[in-house]
């Protein structure tokens, strides 16, 4: 817990400053700003201090939410958005806007449950949604039970909890939920914000993350580079080969295995329950979103730092579970960055 609220009040701190440098965005090209994807904070974090120091240009960066992200980046508020949704091709032509990848990563469930330690507790993917849909309301209840057993699980309510505001993180795990149960997307929905069943909502990953902590009987869904830090009680969970398996950045990369970035229009794929013994269900990958009509030294400087990250950040993002992307899909990404932007 305490833990905890040194990230949160990390967080905290780090917002003020953030929104400070967000109404100086253009006061010289040694800032960069940018918000969206609490996904991405913790990333974000990591390089922007080593590039400062290397290149003396500040990134200052406002964890909002990717929906937040978007309306900013549309509105020309910031310099980059960050989302953990993709846009699709099409909305991000109407929108004059390009996209593309930053890193692999994944989110895993927490849980606030006495007696029960971190890793013990296994759920499948049905079991969750059952939860999130009001239709599974007890830990002791024999779906849970069945998949725990010599496990002591207690006779408590569930509280489900979710991101209260728009989420890429809630886009990746609804986008998990509705290929494994056939009525999640007709109750609830994929977007990043849903129809909820009742439970109670966080802002950000650092709200879910406060909230399950404060809450005895909760469950919550946040990135796996919160977990590390704050070592939250996390859950092992049955992919889709039916093996059972512990969130790791092995996992994600396993579960990007699966699909091509190079192949994809704008980068669009999903990462979700892909096939493999060593897939993580609910990997993912954060998004950077750019103007094609900002001030082209507005852009350069956007790419020149994600190029640094591409390039020299990378055993920074594994040291909290970020998975570097293929050398291929940098190259791919850099070309595309010429043919769209002409830088």
């Amino acid at each position: 817990m305490q833990s905890t609220n040194r990230f949160i009040k990390t967080l905290s701190a780090a917002a003020v400053a953030l929104t400070l440098g967000l109404s100086v965005s253009h006061a010289g090209a040694a800032e960069i700003t940018g918000a969206g994807s609490t996904w991405v904070y913790p990333l974000i974090s990591k390089w922007s201090a080593p590039y400062a120091q290397a290149t003396n240009v500040q990134v200052n960066y406002q964890a909002i939410g990717s929906g937040g992200g978007i309306k900013q980046i549309k509105a020309g508020t910031v310099n980059f958005g960050a989302s953990d949704m993709p846009l699709k091709p099409q909305d991000l032509k109407a929108a004059n806007l390009i996209q593309f990848p930053t890193a692999i990563a994944g989110e895993d469930m927490i849980v606030n449950l006495p007696g029960v330690k971190p890793g013990q507790l296994i759920l499948s993917g049905p079991v969750i949604a059952k939860i999130y849909m009001g239709e599974i309301t007890k830990w002791n209840d024999p779906a849970i039970v069945g998949l725990n057993k010599g496990l002591k699980l207690p006779d408590m309510a569930i509280t489900p909890v979710h991101r209260a505001d728009g989420s890429g993180t809630t886009f990746t795990f609804a986008s998990y939920l509705s290929k494994v149960d056939p009525n999640w997307e007709s109750k609830v929905g994929v977007d990043t914000a849903v129809n909820w069943v009742g439970g109670v909502g966080g802002k950000g990953n650092d709200g879910v993350a406060a909230l399950v902590n404060q809450v005895k009987g909760s469950i919550g869904y946040v990135e796996y580079a919160y977990i590390l830090e704050s070592k939250l009680n996390y859950v092992r969970m049955y992919n889709q080969a039916g093996k059972l398996v512990s969130p790791s950045l092995k996992g994600f990369q396993a579960a990007a295995a699966n699909v091509d970035f190079t192949k994809a229009e704008d980068f669009y794929v999903i990462l979700t329950n892909q096939p493999g013994v060593d897939s993580w269900p609910i990997s993912g990958c954060t998004w950077e979103i750019l103007k094609k009509d900002a001030p082209k030294a507005d852009n350069e400087a956007v790419v020149k730092f994600f190029t640094w990250g591409f390039e020299h950040g990378q055993d920074l993002a594994k040291s909290i579970a970020f998975g570097p992307l293929p050398a291929k899909t940098v190259s791919t990404i850099k070309t595309y960055w010429h043919s769209q932007l002409g830088i």
